[in-house]
Formats: structure tokens, C-alpha cells, sequence
């Protein structure tokens, strides 16, 4: 039986029936390698990774390739997802000695698992300059044979290379605010004013480059920044990247139109997104953003939910073509539970499929723009092709007409995209992408509980997210916090909660309790939050403030102790545990948190001037220290309806890094023991009232909703009449 078969990983179950024997990371090939005297040939993946797949189909499931790894090799099967401590090490490895990175990543190591040669896809014969897999192996064989001492030396070189590579602190960086400047000067070179998004193809959303913009348009009132990020944003929305039929969005743009995906569908993305969406929503007011944050979010609660209460990780970009459903050994294909042909739409919707065919730009032949291995053949992806009003005056019908005829197509193609086969999903709940979602459903709640900011039909949508973010907030405690060893767990997946939590899980999940305790101000999540922080400093702290390490540094087999400051898809734990202090400081009064936030920017400061573009969310988190704090503390009394019009009144606003504090009667006492200035508001005021303070100097309450606006504009910069972007 393979020893992948009973992984909980959905990664590492895909390739149980490999003809390779696979391993898992652990101590059993680790000693297999030393025994036999072979090196050990380490792939790294993610289940919904579609070159992943190729490379399985072509390599990992052909028989002689498999033996001349079985022969020559240990080999090993990781999943990144569940282990991005050991993908790191590797990963420095490859983009060091290659000059570039991804998955699948394939890596050779020492039985003492040091890396000696590596890369990412290997075609099964040699193309577009890169050597086959088998000539590889053959070669590595070789290699290992006939000069082991000299691969082993060079191993050893490389890993000491790599560990003195570690960040250094800053030495005479510059000030805070020329930092800033110079990192919006980094995103407006690169900015693509006709397109919206920064540079040309591949296309990649990055919710932290935009979280930073705004906060430099709130800082500094500058329009640039805000242009930027309104005009990526729509630019997304109506582009190929978006599902338009299902909700969400896909990992990336191949091309620079944002018209063709990669069409896998990652929890983290959508979290993200949703808080950007919802961030341009309150700093332009225009009502899509706010639809676009909803309509995102129905997909993750109908399609990315376990059964427990979590969300999952993530669907493949890949499925079986709905023509050859049931066929025997048909290989699922990229894009295909996605496309249309004009056929389909046009048996779909009958005769609002006219009006389909002009909104998503739909073709007889098909209508992808780049296609060059005929992947699409002549089917269409739907992206926003014209406006409403062009469709009105080309066909003649109503705006409301048209507007009715493109909701009822919606459900009539979401219901016949049902019946096709659905790419598979990777159900394991990892806790930060949880804590990613947790913190934007419950910005949601906040956000999209003021009237009219949505459809009537859509009435109570801030009370139902709230109600989401509490049972996952729930969830993710009963399931993946040990209370009594205070730790966290990283994954849970097949009834099993496993693998200790790294620096990241501990930075999101507190995220989102800061988040849900501004939706709620229950004192639970705040006390949970801080606890989280705590640890996160007790275990991963890096001397001198340099930031936090993304493990422990107790498990011998990952090779370096990295403090992690570059963002990726996901924002570093380093960032985001910045971010955490500074609310923190100001939830709780303990200036220590400031202080350690301020020194931490200090010691990256210099690399932020170096390197902008490579750490947006630490540069938002500077920008927030840059700014005056604004605390906002609403008291219920005895009118919770009133207050609650109060918080709708704060949540409409942008007000980035603001402190928002519901003060509920039911909850005062616990909430001064862990937030002692909040005691002074908690006397027994009748009707309730909003206190507005900046670096907790506040203004007399003030208990009607004009009033609350008045002093709310009066601390944020007017809006921009620039232009917003491309137009929709």
C-alpha cells in the first residue's frame, strides 16, 4: 500500500497510485536515505497546481521514469501547503542557484537533506531549454556515483551561503516619509494606466500592494495612489480573472487585458480581495465594489465551507471537459468546467443570450485572445466586454431589461455549469488562510450592514456575515488552538488536526479576531487575539526585533530559520504581526506594542527603500504609524438600534488602521480587563453615543448620525474628482 494513501493531505493522496515509491517528509526517509546511501529527490506541490499535475502525468505516472527514481532515488512527496517551512528552505535554494521559482519543485538533496541541484517543471523530453526529467535523473545518478564527495561539499557550501543570507537591520536608511514616497513612486512606474494592474503579463493580484496605496491616499490625500487601485480593481472585476457565472476570482491573469486565467481558485486570494474590494468601496463610494466583496464571498460560503465550520483551501484549475464526462481515462484539462461555446450560452439562456453574448464578449469561434496550442479551441471566456448602456442603445431593450435578462442568464448558466464534472477540491483547512478569511468577513459584516449599500434583495447581509465570522472564529478554536499548551495547529483535514502552527497562522488568525472584535466588541476574541500575539513573540521573535522567524527552529530537518518580510500571494507574517501591534497598542493602552511594531519598521526600513514592491503590507503598515490614530468607541446604553446606525455611520467611512470599539453593556467588565480606557465609557448612559478621539484626545460624544459624519470627514481627506480608471 503506498504510504501516501492515508496522508490527509489532498496533495499527497493524488499520487498514491503513483508507480513511484514515494515517501513522506519524516524521519522514515530520512533514514532510508542514510541506510541505502542514496540521495533524495524531494517534489514539492500543492493539489491544484496545474503544472503539478503535468508533471505527474507525464513523469510520476510513467513506469520507466519510475523505476529510474526507485533505483536511483529516495523520493519524497510534500505538500507546500501544509509545509511551507521546508518549501522555503528549498525555494531559496532553487531561486538562488536558478534565478527563478515555482511548483512543481523539484529538488535534490543529501541524505543530511542539504540541496545540491534543483529546478521546477521537467518536461519528459527536452524543450523550451529545459532538459528532460529522465536525463536528469540519469545525470544526477551519475553525478552522485562518480564524484559524491564533491556534490556533498557543495551542498554544504550552498546551505552556509544561504544561512549568512539572513535580513541584516537597516544601517542609515532614510526617514519613514521618504520610504513612503519612494514606494508609491515604485507602483506608479509600474502602473499600467490603460489596463489597470502594474506591468504587462502575467497578471497577478496583489491585495497587499493596493491596501498600501489607499493608505497613502488617506495619509497623503493624493489622488494618484487612489486611481491606482480603483482602476486594478475594476479592471479585475470585469476581466476573465473573475468568475462571472459562480462568484470569485482565479489565481491569475496570463495575459495583461486580464482576460485569459489560470483558473484555480485559492482560499487566500479570495479573502484578500474581499477586504481590498471593500477598502475601494469606502473611499469611492460607488456601490460595485461593495457587490463585487458580496458576490466573492457567497462563492467561499457556498463552495469553499467544510462541513465543520472551516474553510477549505482551494479548487483545481483543472477538470474533465463536460463532452467527454464518464469517458475512461479522459485527463482533466485546464479551464474546462469554465468556457462556453456560443452554443452552449445560446441553448442556456435562449433569448437573453443575445444580451450575454454582447455583456461577455462571446464569439461563434471562440474568443480568447492568446491561444496559441489551440487550449481553448472555440470556446469563449467571459469577461466584461461592454458597458450597459452600449448594450442598450445596440439592442434597443431598457437598462432594466437588460439588467434582468443578465441576472436571469446567470442562474440559467450557473445551473446548467452545475451539471458538468467539478475540478477537484483540496479540502484541507489551513488556519492563517482561515484567518485571512475570518478577518474579511468580518470587515464585511461591518462594512455591508449600512443601508443601501447593496440590492434590497440583499437586505441583512452585514448580519449574516457576522454570524459566518463568529462560527469560523468558533471553529477554528475548538478545532486548531490547543488552549492548554497554547499552540495552534497548522492544518485540519480529514477529521485530523495536525502540524504545529508557524509564524503566519498565529499573525492571520489574529488579524482576523482584531477584525471580528471590531464587528462585535465581544472581549473573547480580543483576549484570544492577544494570547495569539503572545506566543507569536514567545516563540518566534528574532533577536533585536528584526522581525519574526517562520518556525520555531525546533524541528532539525528544516535547515534555516528564516524571518520572512516579502510578501507573496500571501502577506508575510512579519507584516501582518506589524500590523497587529499597532492595534493592539491601541485596543489594550500597552505602549510596548507600539514600541516593538516601531522597532521592527526600523530594522526594515532600509530594505522597504531598497526593495518597495517586494513588501507592500509592511510599507502599509509604516504608512499607518505615519498617520494621527483615530479610536472610535460607540456605547449601545440603552438604544441598541441607535448604536448600531452609529457603527453602520463609522463602517461606511475609510479610515484605515482606525480602532473601532462597540461597547456593549453585557460586555464592559471583561472588556476593561483587557482594555482598561475603555472603563470610562462604560457608565450608565441612557441613549447610545459615539466618542471619536484622535491619539485618544476625543471630541464630546455625539449621539445622531450627521453629527458622527461631521467629525468623521473632518479627520479624513476630501475625495478625489480624478478619474477613477478604466471605464465600466
Amino acid at each position: 500500500m503506498s504510504r501516501l494513501a492515508a496522508s490527509p493531505s489532498p496533495y499527497l493522496r493524488q499520487h498514491a497510485g503513483n508507480p513511484v515509491e514515494w515517501y513522506t517528509w519524516g524521519d522514515e526517509a530520512f533514514a532510508a536515505a542514510r541506510a541505502s546511501g542514496k540521495p533524495i529527490f524531494l517534489s514539492i506541490g500543492y493539489a491544484t497546481c496545474h503544472w503539478c499535475h503535468v508533471m505527474a502525468h507525464e513523469s510520476f505516472e510513467d513506469a520507466t521514469t519510475a523505476a529510474d527514481l526507485n533505483r536511483d532515488f529516495i523520493a519524497i512527496k510534500l505538500d507546500r501547503e501544509e509545509r511551507p517551512d521546508v518549501d522555503r528552505v528549498y525555494m531559496s535554494f532553487v531561486q538562488a542557484t536558478t534565478g527563478h521559482g515555482g511548483w512543481p519543485l523539484s529538488v535534490w538533496l543529501t541524505p543530511s537533506l542539504e540541496p545540491f541541484y534543483g529546478g521546477t517543471y521537467f518536461p519528459p523530453m527536452a524543450a523550451w531549454g529545459r532538459p528532460s526529467f529522465r536525463d536528469v535523473l540519469r545525470e544526477i545518478a551519475r553525478a552522485w556515483r562518480d564524484d559524491r564527495l564533491g556534490v556533498v561539499d557543495s551542498a554544504t557550501k550552498v546551505v552556509a551561503q544561504l544561512r549568512a543570507q539572513q535580513p541584516a537591520r537597516s544601517a542609515d536608511a532614510p526617514g519613514n516619509v521618504i520610504v513612503l514616497e519612494a514606494g508609491q513612486e515604485a507602483w506608479a512606474r509600474a502602473f499600467d494606466e490603460r489596463r489597470g494592474g502594474f506591468g504587462d503579463a502575467p497578471k497577478f493580484p496583489r491585495p497587499s500592494e493596493l491596501l498600501f496605496l489607499l493608505r497613502e491616499h488617506a495619509r497623503t490625500g493624493a489622488a494618484e495612489p487612489r486611481v491606482m487601485v480603483l482602476g486594478t480593481l475594476r479592471a479585475m472585476a470585469m476581466g476573465g480573472m473573475r468568475d462571472h457565472v459562480g462568484g470569485g476570482f482565479h489565481r491569475y491573469s496570463v495575459d495583461g487585458d486580464w482576460r485569459v486565467p489560470h483558473f484555480e481558485k485559492m482560499l487566500y486570494d479570495q479573502a484578500q480581495l474581499v477586504i481590498a474590494f471593500l477598502e475601494a468601496f469606502q473611499v469611492s463610494g460607488d456601490p460595485f465594489f461593495a457587490q463585487v466583496a458580496e458576490d466573492t464571498l457567497r462563492y467561499v460560503q457556498r463552495d469553499l465551507s467544510s462541513t465543520e465550520g472551516g474553510c477549505v483551501s482551494a479548487e483545481d484549475a483543472d477538470s474533465v471537459p463536460p463532452a467527454q464526462a464518464g469517458v475512461p481515462g479522459v485527463k482533466a484539462t485546464e479551464g474546462a468546467f469554465y468556457i462556453w461555446s456560443r452554443d452552449e450560452i445560446v441553448q442556456a439562456l435562449g433569448p437573453d443570450s443575445a444580451v450575454w453574448e454582447l455583456r461577455f464578449g462571446v464569439q461563434p469561434g471562440g474568443n480568447a485572445p492568446i491561444d496559441p496550442q489551440g487550449e481553448f479551441g472555440a470556446n469563449n471566456l467571459l469577461y466584461t466586454a461592454k458597458t450597459i448602456a452600449a448594450i442598450v442603445e445596440q439592442t434597443g431593450r431598457p437598462p432594466a431589461d437588460v439588467g434582468e435578462a443578465l441576472a436571469r442568464g446567470r442562474q440559467r448558466l450557473f445551473d446548467a455549469r452545475a451539471k458538468r464534472p467539478r475540478p477537484s477540491l483540496d479540502d484541507k483547512v489551513l488556519t492563517a488562510w482561515n484567518g485571512l478569511m475570518l478577518a474579511a468577513v468580518a470587515r464585511a459584516a461591518r462594512v455591508l450592514a449600512a443601508e443601501g449599500v447593496l440590492d434590497e434583495g440583499l437586505a441583512g447581509t452585514g448580519a449574516r456575515h457576522r454570524a459566518t465570522a463568529e462560527r469560523l472564529a468558533a471553529f477554528l478554536r475548538t478545532h486548531l488552538w490547543d488552549a492548554d499548551n497554547r499552540r495552534l495547529f497548522r492544518r485540519r483535514a480529514a477529521g485530523l488536526s495536525g502540524i504545529d502552527g508557524f509564524a503566519e497562522d498565529y499573525a492571520c488568525l489574529a488579524w482576523g479576531l482584531l477584525e471580528l472584535f471590531h464587528t462585535t466588541g465581544d472581549p473573547q476574541w480580543l483576549t484570544w487575539a492577544v494570547d495569539l500575539h503572545d506566543v507569536l513573540d514567545a516563540r518566534f521573535l528574532a533577536p533585536d526585533d528584526q522581525g519574526w522567524y517562520a518556525t520555531t527552529g525546533e524541528d532539525a530537518s528544516v535547515l534555516l530559520r528564516q524571518v520572512e518580510e516579502y510578501d507573496g500571494a500571501e502577506p508575510s507574517a512579519t507584516a501582518v504581526a506589524v500590523t497587529n501591534l499597532l492595534t493592539l497598542a491601541r485596543l489594550t493602552g500597552q505602549a510596548s506594542y507600539r514600541e516593538r511594531a516601531e522597532r521592527v519598521l526600523t530594522a526594515r526600513r532600509g530594505a522597504m527603500a531598497a526593495h518597495p514592491r517586494a513588501m507592500p503590507h509592511l510599507l502599509a503598515a509604516l504608512s499607518m504609524v505615519e498617520q494621527p490614530s483615530v479610536e472610535v468607541l460607540v456605547t449601545e446604553g440603552e438604544a441598541p438600534a441607535r448604536a448600531a446606525r452609529l457603527l453602520d455611520t463609522v463602517s461606511a467611512r475609510y479610515l484605515p488602521g482606525a480602532v473601532i470599539v462597540p461597547l456593549v453593556p453585557v460586555h464592559a467588565d471583561a472588556l476593561a480587563a483587557i482594555a482598561p480606557w475603555t472603563a470610562a465609557y462604560a457608565s450608565g448612559r441612557p441613549d447610545a453615543a459615539a466618542f471619536v478621539c484622535r491619539d485618544f484626545v476625543c471630541a464630546a460624544p455625539v449621539t445622531s448620525d450627521e453629527a458622527l459624519a461631521v467629525l468623521l470627514d473632518g479627520i479624513t481627506h476630501p475625495e478625489s474628482a480624478e478619474p477613477d480608471g478604466p471605464v465600466h
